[in-house]
């Protein structure tokens, strides 16, 4: 599967739909995010399971303020809708192909339950 683009009124939608959805949030005039670029879309190609969006930042900006973009390219990761992986940077494709194989390896189920836990504790402390 080839990179889509997602804008702030695809972006919850693809989530929802999707088990795993990478997402590069760059900008045209970004040295990195150009080089990043190539490499994000070879990756895509081995992994037809997986959405690689891609957030153009100046065109959508509102979305990258609600995805608390502070530097780019900036890779985001998300399983079942849950954000488990954000980081500002380009990486090497052997970096990108270890990433989604820990994702995959994610027991979700213990996710959701320590995101329970730690919400759970969050209200204690209010």
């Amino acid at each position: 599967m080839s990179t889509v683009d997602l804008t702030e009124a695809t972006f919850a939608e693809k989530l929802q739909s999707s088990e795993i959805v990478l997402v590069d949030f760059w900008a045209g005039w970004c040295q990195p995010c150009r080089q990043f670029a190539p490499i994000y879309e070879a990756v895509s190609q081995n992994h037809p399971d997986i959405v690689f969006g891609k957030v153009d930042t100046e065109a959508e900006q509102n979305l990258a303020a609600m995805a608390q973009i502070r530097s780019i390219p900036t890779l985001m990761a998300f399983r079942q809708s849950i954000l488990v992986f954000s980081q500002p940077g380009a990486l090497p494709a052997s970096a990108v192909e270890d990433l989604i194989k820990q994702i995959r390896g994610l027991d979700m189920d213990d996710i959701r339950a320590k995101m329970a836990a730690q919400g759970t504790e969050d209200s204690a402390q209010a």
